[in-house]
């Protein structure tokens, strides 16, 4: 899947710059940094993007295709200045055509133009006139606010980036001799020189949208060079512009492997038939003979098993378990419809050993699905498995065997829900088995994700950045996202201090406790995905305003405040922030530090994993009231709490069970900023229960 911007540099029409170390190293062989966007291209290939070169002939409209941003970074005539050689600055009419056509039908533009338009010999304001921009040929002299000294090299007075998503992460950048810029009413200024420089007040970069399509213009071209983009914060500016532009959403899907399935004729029974099925069905999963007639449940159920095997060869990967599933139902059928037991063919369904890209499954069980329907009902289900080759290799270092990223493809009823998961511990068995494996539809979680943080952002006025504002847009960007995310937490569950799943272990606890833990795999998944961004994974910068994001706006205020556990976690962390300063709700506006952030959300996994490394040495019931602490550090409890009034109050001396039942069951109520958040999110929220990714 193209989930990332693909990005075209002219290098055709006699620029100043090159991507190419070798064609740098020819242009200035002395200083090639200084000739040299090397760099640039490769920090955003770290973003995932793919970056080409248009290397000759004129802008086409087949050339330009297929490409969301075109970077034109300096043409100048030869002779004045080194250059590729390559081409003439001066575009043809025809080319401005294209170009014009190639932003206004969606396309984004970058340029980045330098301080003697006038004698450069190109013709880059004949192309910016078309979207309201000029360049005008001077030398900014800054009077104050230079940088290192240099009056040439001014210091930007930036705009507030809590109303500029394109400044997020920004506070410096140093434009060096340059120009600046006339624009239109309808342009945003990015930046502009200070009241001290001369020109004073004037654009220096500027941003608009075109019809359907982006332009970002700079009036100088030096800051994203080898030798300055790692000045201040020339990076994170040049990244943002970039992904700014690409504003395409409407990109590829990946191919089905078994297209059609879920139309075929026999599937289509089958799931009527569970559909009829389902509301005969008792709590556990049993049919009551004085209730409903078991003839027709037999009729139900053959057909359940014909379906079975009219579509079992769409699915021959799958034969030795779908096999076993039709005789676990006839089984089932001939015993009078007690309490179903589907062991034989659950032990016989292992997707985990064939993780492949695109495999489908069809899953026939009775089975309750967490956080949707309760009760033992027989569900059916097409599923798609998600592996491409870049998840595969993260997994080989977070060796998560047991983790399956899945999607959507049909399903009953008790998927209808908010439930996201396919867990093997939900099927009715007679006994406990061995676990192999844990799928989580990373459609339903991307899709949930993006109309909640949409509707949020939009609603607390947040200037999202622009990767993060992507992120939001595109259902397979944050499918990408939701798969690296789940994989780390999964598998955190079962490492580090005191590691346990809450899950898994069958004992009752304090809520708070799993608040934590969930918590604590969030935080830890966090911290894990800046390593990778370091490393260079692109969905790993896409996964830490993910947590982030789902943690704040949409875990508070979606269920009941009843031992909300998942809730508490989110609170905990907007608490955190907001006392760290890295989050500030002043005038109804939600704003946050982006350049704080990262290290603010490690903080606190430092304080949660501390707690868990302490707690190896206290009982367990000490544990509970030093997690209690913690979490009513930044969480007031409940004025009526008993555990908020100290160890004295609590009955220690007795069952444990005691304790859990002085626990209210909103101990921790939401704060002033959740409960107006509840009230107008409510709806949003709400209307995600069955979502997936092609409804989003």
């Amino acid at each position: 899947m193209q989930s990332f911007p693909r990005v075209l540099v002219d290098e055709a029409h006699s620029e100043a710059w090159s991507i190419d170390p070798a064609t740098a190293a020819r242009m200035n062989p002395v200083n090639p940094a200084d000739a040299s966007y090397a760099q640039a291209a490769e920090a955003l290939r770290r973003c995932g993007y793919d970056v080409a070169v248009h290397a000759d002939g004129a802008f086409t409209a087949e050339a330009l295709a297929g490409h969301d941003v075109l970077v034109v970074a300096h043409p100048a005539d030869p002779r004045l200045e080194r250059t590729t050689g390559v081409g003439s600055p001066v575009l043809t009419g025809a080319e401005l055509d294209v170009v014009e056509s190639y932003v206004r039908s969606g396309g984004g533009l970058v340029v980045m133009a330098e301080c003697d338009q006038d004698v450069s010999g190109n013709n880059l304001n004949d192309l910016l006139a078309r979207f309201g921009v000029r360049v005008v040929s001077t030398t900014v002299q800054e009077g104050s606010r230079r940088h290192k000294d240099v009056a040439t090299w001014v210091l930007a007075d930036l705009a507030d980036p809590r109303d500029v998503g394109v400044l997020a992460g920004v506070g410096e950048a140093c434009f060096y001799r340059a120009g600046v810029l006339d624009v239109s009413e309808a342009a945003t200024v990015l930046a502009r020189t200070s009241g001290t420089a001369d020109p004073a007040n004037a654009p220096l970069a500027v941003a608009l949208t075109a019809g359907q399509g982006r332009v970002v213009v700079l009036a100088d071209s030096d800051l994203f060079g080898d030798d300055s983009i790692d000045e201040l914060d020339h990076r994170a500016l040049w990244a943002n512009c970039v992904t700014w532009a690409a504003a395409r959403t409407a990109l590829p899907t990946s191919e089905i492997a078994t297209e059609g399935v879920e139309h075929d004729p026999a599937w289509l029974d089958l799931k009527a038939a569970v559909s009829a099925l389902r509301p005969m069905q008792s709590k556990d999963g049993s049919i009551d003979a004085e209730q409903h007639d078991l003839d027709t449940a037999r009729e139900l159920v053959a057909r359940i098993v014909a379906g079975i095997e009219a579509l079992t060869p769409r699915f021959a990967h799958d034969a030795d378990y779908l096999t076993a599933l039709r005789a676990d139902f006839t089984r089932w059928a001939d015993g009078g419809f007690a309490t179903p037991d589907f062991l034989d063919s659950l032990v016989l369904f292992r997707p985990d050993l064939n993780r492949a890209d695109g495999v489908e499954h069809l899953v026939v069980f009775p089975m309750y699905t967490q956080n949707g329907n309760p009760d033992r009902n027989v569900e059916a289900l097409i599923v798609r498995v998600l592996w491409p080759d870049w998840l595969a290799e993260v997994e080989r270092t977070y060796d998560n065997r047991m983790f399956l990223p899945i999607n959507f493809v049909d399903f009953t009823e008790g998927y209808d829900t908010n439930s996201a998961v396919l867990f093997p511990e939900t099927v009715a068995v007679r006994e406990v088995p061995t676990y192999h494996w844990g799928a989580i539809f990373c459609d339903r979680e991307a899709a949930r994700f993006r109309r909640v943080t949409a509707a949020a952002s939009e609603l607390l006025k947040v200037a999202l950045p622009p990767d993060a504002q992507r992120l939001v847009d595109v259902q397979q960007l944050a499918q990408g996202t939701f798969m690296l995310w789940d994989l780390i937490h999964d598998r955190t569950h079962s490492h580090g201090d005191l590691p346990f799943d809450p899950f898994m272990i069958k004992q009752r606890m304090p809520f708070w406790m799993y608040a934590l833990e969930e918590l604590r795999c969030d935080l830890n998944t966090f911290r894990q995905a800046t390593k990778l961004e370091a490393d260079g994974l692109p969905y790993a910068r896409l996964v830490q305003y993910a947590i982030v994001f789902d943690r704040l706006f949409r875990f508070p205020i979606t269920g009941t405040r009843v031992r909300n556990y998942d809730g508490l976690g989110g609170q905990l962390l907007f608490a955190y922030l907001h006392r760290h300063d890295a989050l500030r709700w002043t005038d109804n506006r939600l704003t946050f530090d982006w350049q704080r952030l990262p290290d603010v959300v490690v903080g606190l996994c430092d304080e949660v994993e501390t707690l868990y490394r302490e707690g190896i040495d206290r009982s367990k019931v000490a544990h509970w009231l030093a997690s209690y602490e913690l979490m009513r550090g930044y969480v007031p409890a409940h004025p009526t709490s008993t555990w908020a009034k100290g160890p004295e109050a609590l009955p220690l001396d007795g069952p444990t069970k005691e304790l859990v039942n002085a626990v209210l069951p909103d101990e921790f109520p939401l704060n002033v900023f959740y409960e107006a958040l509840r009230k107008k999110l409510g709806p949003v929220i709400a209307s995600t229960s069955g979502i997936t990714g092609t409804a989003a």
